[in-house]
């Protein structure tokens, strides 16, 4: 009998039990869901099953961690001595995977592209070829894959998810929009396409929207995995700021975005992130650097990823971490050593930016501006979201001001209050400027933005 999953792709697998894991990878893996990482038991159980042990070893690459390969390797080698009962798909998934495992991107991007020209219907291989796009700054062709299977996958509600973000991150903003509000009337539940509204939402500066929609479809946060629940509230911690709700989002911190799984990567960094972002707000964060740094430490080594890499040194430093030395010593030999198609990213924008990190945290704020300010214009290089890498431009913005860099900190404020137009630290921050440029008028025009959007709270 042929066995399809519940995209209507091919699977080797024999037993009604088997394609239910292979179903819970797949479509947990495009919600964002946690039953996905059940498909590690389920290649326990099943040795000679190549496509569970193929997946089980993608989620191991996913923890993006330098133990994942090891780890990984152990489901691979399960994978290819299955491969005589292997299907062509099952064995070029694995084929992904060792290449992936190999550091060798090249390889696994150009398997994915097979893959996916072969079976449009596998929308995890899409899903992986658009994750390894994403931490290497290529968006067009994260788009690129998802049109190329839009029209054949038009029916899943995931799909137009995926094409939202695509299209957000290419800064087409009213196409992203459009996918996005496609998903969420498919589906309700659809947390990638709620998280490419409110990149849009931020984009566009309709801060109290934004706010108001993660509110709304919050309740439908069930079950996720702990980046996708993290990440959805860190949205709209990023829209309190803005709003001047700090304190709100200071409890957001504590209570939804740090603490469901702090040994993972991406709830490590967005740690990081929002607790920086609140320190530049003027927000007391007490003694969370420490309590985070204690995390962070088993990162001394970790240059699995720069866009990781910078931020876990970022707190390892901002706490006063032993640990911040070493990581930046590991950054400096990965620019060194990295793979011919790494090694730009990591030698011209990771190693730069981290030396500026390291320059303001020691609030040597001229080194600040210099080291970030020659990393910044290649900043998408090392991936990241452009909402995610905005802490490099507001760490650069806090060092200019700092440094008495006043022409250039007005030019940037007014460029960002484009996307922010009242926002309460942002309109602060100008109000500042203004008035050490002597230019009073447009300084209480600034405060005046703050406090209004402050009154609308009260």
């Amino acid at each position: 009998m042929r066995r399809t999953d519940y995209l209507g792709n091919p699977v080797s697998a024999d037993d009604d039990l088997a394609v239910a894991a292979v179903d819970d990878f797949v479509g947990g893996f495009l919600g964002y869901e946690a039953r996905a990482a059940g498909v590690v038991a389920a290649a326990d159980a099943a040795a000679d099953d190549p496509l569970l042990n193929a997946y089980a070893g993608i989620l191991w690459m996913l923890l993006e961690a330098p133990e994942a390969p090891a780890l990984a390797r152990t489901y691979l080698e399960a994978a290819e001595r299955a491969s005589a009962r292997a299907n062509p798909r099952e064995r070029m998934t694995a084929a992904f995977l060792r290449a992936w495992i190999e550091d060798d991107l090249p390889l696994a991007l150009s398997v994915a592209d097979e893959t996916v020209e072969a079976f449009p219907h596998d929308l995890a291989m899409v899903k992986l070829r658009q994750y390894h796009d994403f931490n290497r700054g290529d968006f067009p062709a994260m788009l690129r894959v998802a049109l190329k299977v839009l029209d054949a996958n038009s029916h899943v509600p995931h799909m137009h998810g995926m094409t939202a973000f695509a299209y957000e991150q290419c800064h087409l903003i009213d196409e992203a929009e459009a996918a996005a509000r496609t998903a969420v009337d498919m589906r309700r539940k659809e947390p990638w396409a709620h998280h490419a509204l409110a990149h849009v939402m931020l984009t566009r500066g309709r801060i109290d929207e934004g706010a108001r929609f993660l509110e709304e479809v919050s309740e439908t946060w069930t079950g996720l995995n702990s980046f996708m629940e993290s990440h959805a509230w860190w949205h709209l911690a990023l829209f309190y700021l803005s709003q001047g709700r700090d304190a709100e989002a200071l409890a957001l911190y504590d209570e939804r975005c740090w603490g469901i799984a702090k040994t993972y990567s991406q709830d490590q960094i967005g740690a990081v992130s929002l607790l920086a972002r609140l320190e530049l707000a003027g927000v007391d964060v007490g003694g969370r650097w420490g309590e985070l740094a204690g995390w962070l430490k088993a990162r001394a080594d970790d240059t699995v990823q720069p866009f990781l890499s910078l931020q876990y040194f970022y707190g390892l430093a901002r706490a006063g971490a032993a640990e911040a030395d070493q990581l930046l010593g590991a950054i400096a030999e990965r620019a060194r050593a990295a793979p011919a198609f790494a090694r730009e990213a990591w030698s011209g924008v990771a190693l730069p930016a981290a030396e500026g990190l390291a320059a303001h945290v020691r609030r040597d704020w001229d080194e600040a501006v210099r080291r970030l300010g020659a990393a910044l214009p290649r900043m998408v290089e090392i991936g990241g979201s452009h909402a995610q890498r905005d802490l490099f431009e507001q760490l650069h913005l806090d060092a200019a001001i700092r440094a008495g860099r006043l022409v250039s900190a007005q030019q940037t404020l007014e460029i960002r209050r484009g996307f922010d137009p009242d926002g309460v630290h942002l309109n602060r921050a100008l109000a500042d400027v203004y008035g050490r440029l002597d230019l009073p008028a447009q300084a209480a025009q600034a405060a005046a933005r703050a406090e209004k959007t402050l009154a609308r709270r009260r």
